[in-house]
């Protein structure tokens, strides 16, 4: 077997229109099959990608002897209940981030992978195989800006629509669970650490109960990572790395078009570098690295334990936004 087979649980818009046809463009990625709740659905959505099975329940395509792994890029709340049920029927499952809806789900996870350890499963936070985050973590472990001190991140859009899941807060909706969860992830990346306290500020959606804003700080034994995200401000981005020597801005850090190069740019004393990275789609990547890990039997990118750590500064920023302390 030189490509793994690979089923998608659901529709969802960033299935069809980003993920999925990364993968087809991968050199290890076939997908296979497609469910949804609804056959109809299922069927147009094979239709229009080219995928040879649609199934009318994601039970029925588990079911699926012919299914090596399982993308779940279900709604947050069903993230771990249908990553569980994927394991129990053997199959690799790369699931979207964040991984739960909160700690105890993700361990409930782990506990899983362990308990079906022949089995791959990772959490999907595609930035990290992008080559711009290669290059910058590459920088900065290789100690070209000196050590690290700080690191800000901005991420944020407008989305008002009352139907969309991510204004649903039973559905894990809202701006940390959404895309706080990629600036937390970035820092613990690159001080390859857990921060020992963090402190966090949520302003909440009066009609949607979901945080339109959150800002907060991760303090880490040597340094610190401030950011905000926002789902009701101007759509901007930007990652901004500084060290005692130098500094690393990452221009479009989370969704870096497919179709067109990107930079970063390394300063260091006097001397601005941009740095053109090759077009190349994230998602792509990703998907080709699990199936690698499948294939050889060798261990995924990112190991299940550092999503547990992940949902764990999400939930403890949610407690100190509540008590206005330190957590």
């Amino acid at each position: 077997m030189d490509t793994v087979r690979w089923g998608v649980l659901s529709t969802a818009k960033i299935g069809l229109e980003k993920v999925i046809p990364a993968m087809q463009a991968g050199s290890y990625c076939d997908v296979a099959a497609i469910a949804s709740r609804n056959l109809a659905t299922a069927q147009d959505a094979a239709k229009q990608l080219g995928i040879d099975k649609a199934f009318g329940s994601y039970e029925e395509l588990l079911a699926d002897p012919d299914i090596d792994a399982v993308y779940n890029p279900l709604p947050n709340h069903l993230h771990v209940s249908w990553s569980i049920k994927a394991l129990k029927a053997g199959k690799h499952v790369l699931c979207e981030k964040p991984i739960g809806m909160n700690v105890a789900e993700a361990e409930k996870l782990l506990h899983a992978a362990h308990t079906h350890s022949h089995l791959k499963i990772m959490e999907a936070f595609m930035y990290r195989h992008h080559p711009q985050w290669q290059r910058a973590l590459q920088i900065v472990s290789q100690g070209k800006i000196g050590n690290l001190e700080t690191i800000q991140s901005f991420f944020a859009y407008t989305n008002t629509d009352p139907e969309n899941i991510r204004n649903i807060p039973e559905a894990g909706g809202g701006g940390l669970m959404d895309i706080g969860c990629y600036c937390i992830s970035l820092a613990r990346f690159l001080f390859s650490a857990e921060p020992r306290r963090v402190i966090g500020m949520m302003t909440y959606d009066p009609q949607f109960q979901t945080d339109r804003l959150t800002s907060g700080i991760l303090d880490f034994d040597n340094g610190s990572a401030t950011f905000t995200c926002s789902t009701q401000l101007a759509p901007y981005q930007r990652v901004n790395i500084f060290g005692t020597e130098g500094r690393v801005e990452i221009e479009i850090p989370f969704n870096p078009s497919p179709a067109q190069t990107c930079k970063i740019w390394y300063q260091h004393g006097g001397k601005i570098e941009e740095i053109m990275l090759e077009i190349c789609d994230q998602y792509t990547i990703q998907g080709d690295l699990f199936s690698q890990s499948v294939l050889k039997d060798s261990p995924v990118p990112t190991p299940l334990e550092d999503a547990v750590a992940n949902m764990r500064v999400i939930e403890a920023i949610i407690r100190s936004a509540k008590k206005g302390a330190w957590e």
